[in-house]
């Protein structure tokens, strides 16, 4: 096990090559971070549902998750608000944190935007605190460049 690579986002650009939908890239995209990161215990995706301005789960690896995220609530709504990645290094710290696994005492939150539009966040927990470092944030921002590009 390993923290992010440039390794990782490769093998994330060859396992996509020539699919586009956003479901299937969602769930391999989970898969892959979840086969390569230690220490995490959550990682998945909420995707953006406009009409209702709320994140709704996606695919994820990990233990069963929160199902609907106000837009601008918790970690993951804050983030997609804020349009800027979110490194937690003690998510009982962060005002309005939403727990849904007690377990979880860090995070890192991508939003993911395509052509300006919200399509969702990318979401890590970690039950280890400060898990998350500077090098792990730009290189899953990296990730999830490389995963818009196979979005139509």
């Amino acid at each position: 096990m390993q923290n992010v690579t440039e390794l990782v986002n490769q093998q994330l650009d060859a396992l996509l090559y020539e699919e586009t939908d956003l479901v299937s890239n969602m769930a391999n995209a989970s898969a892959l971070l979840n086969q390569s990161l230690d220490q995490i215990n959550w990682v998945g995706f909420y995707r953006y549902v406009p009409e209702n301005d709320e994140l709704i789960l996606g695919p994820f690896q990990g233990k069963v998750a929160c199902m609907h995220i106000k837009n601008g609530v918790g970690v993951c709504g804050t983030a997609l608000t804020q349009r800027h990645s979110l490194r937690v290094a003690d998510v009982h710290q962060f005002a309005g944190h939403i727990a849904c696994d007690g377990d979880s005492k860090s995070e890192i939150v991508i939003p993911i935007f395509k052509d300006g539009q919200p399509l969702g966040v990318l979401d890590i927990d970690s039950p280890v605190l400060e898990r998350f470092s500077e090098k792990d944030e730009a290189l899953l921002n990296g990730f999830v460049n490389i995963f818009i590009k196979h979005v139509d």
